[in-house]
């Protein structure tokens, strides 16, 4: 007790300044997880009260969970969310740093301001008006592709929205020019981070750009690199239901290459009211990212402790 006394009174105004960020991790990470026992239950609402209804609903155990694999599109909803998260990794960490490269290696800084703003700018836009955009580009009749860009090469109208193996290409591209912005940021700004002398000292040793880039600038971005790889693996099995459910229209034909594990819930949901099969989703998709990140970060131990995020 003394010892904790002791402690209140060194480090107490810390334990202030700490507050307010815990109340809110509290408050909006850590109660909601209660909700996690619906996973487990037959939903009932017959009372005004959640909490009522939460403890007069029949567990059923795995029930939900059994409904959610049972299905016919088990495998490709979790194919479909696997294969596009594993490729927007990929895509996310090399687009980003290339671009976070050549800006910094722009010798006027305000083009390199204005070349970012504008490669930023997609990602503060909402995915509504995000879909809208690309309907516009896609459009049978009126999209600037089919009425602009296909007869100048003489090739008829293609109704994309019923073209089933062009959205593998699509949706990728969508995602890539609306976040790319994001992570460039983080990228550049490791980049600025990077001690000068190291460059200096290399151009003496007459290392070119190219070389100062492979020998200086990507080894140094490593660790971050890392770090934002690991984080994405934690949510691979989330998909961005704005990109999967806005920006194909809900377009039927497009399902077999569009439908992943969110919007299926969501239309699951929409269809039999069936909160427990949405939490069960919910749980599932959050034990995998957690089993994930630390198999990642694991292995990350072995190959190199200190880039390790943990």
């Amino acid at each position: 007790m003394a010892a904790l006394t002791r402690n209140m009174r060194k480090y107490g105004m810390f334990y202030i300044m700490m507050l307010p960020g815990f109340l809110i991790l509290l408050v909006n990470n850590y109660i909601p997880m209660l909700g996690i026992v619906i996973a487990f239950k037959n939903m009932t609402y017959q009372h005004s009260s959640i909490l009522m209804n939460l403890i007069d609903s029949k567990w059923v155990g795995f029930e939900n969970f059994k409904y959610l694999f049972k299905t016919s599109d088990a495998w490709v909803i979790t194919r479909n969310t696997l294969l596009y998260n594993s490729l927007f990794i990929v895509l996310n960490l090399i687009i980003p740093v290339a671009f976070a490269i050549m800006l910094n290696e722009l010798r006027s800084k305000y083009l390199a301001r204005f070349h970012q703003s504008v490669i930023f700018l997609p990602y503060i836009l909402s995915w509504v008006v995000v879909s809208y955009l690309v309907y516009g580009l896609l459009h049978d009749r009126n999209g600037f592709i089919n009425t602009t860009i296909l007869p100048y090469f003489g090739v008829d109208p293609v109704q994309w929205y019923f073209k089933v193996e062009a959205w593998p290409f699509i949706v990728p591209l969508v995602n890539t020019v609306k976040n790319v912005g994001y992570y460039m940021v983080i990228y550049m700004a490791a980049i600025i981070g990077i001690d000068d002398e190291y460059y200096e000292a290399a151009t003496i040793d007459g290392a070119n750009k190219w070389q100062q880039i492979l020998k200086i600038t990507i080894p140094l971005l490593i660790p971050i690199m890392i770090i934002m790889t690991l984080l994405q693996i934690g949510r691979i099995f989330y998909a961005d239901f704005g990109l999967f459910y806005q920006v194909p229209k809900e377009s039927g034909p497009l399902f077999p290459v569009t439908n992943v594990v969110d919007t299926y819930v969501y239309r699951t949901f929409l269809a039999m009211g069936d909160s427990g099969l949405s939490s069960a989703a919910g749980l599932y998709q959050s034990v995998v990212g957690f089993v994930l990140v630390f198999l990642s970060n694991w292995f990350v131990r072995k190959v190199d402790k200190d880039s390790a995020l943990f």
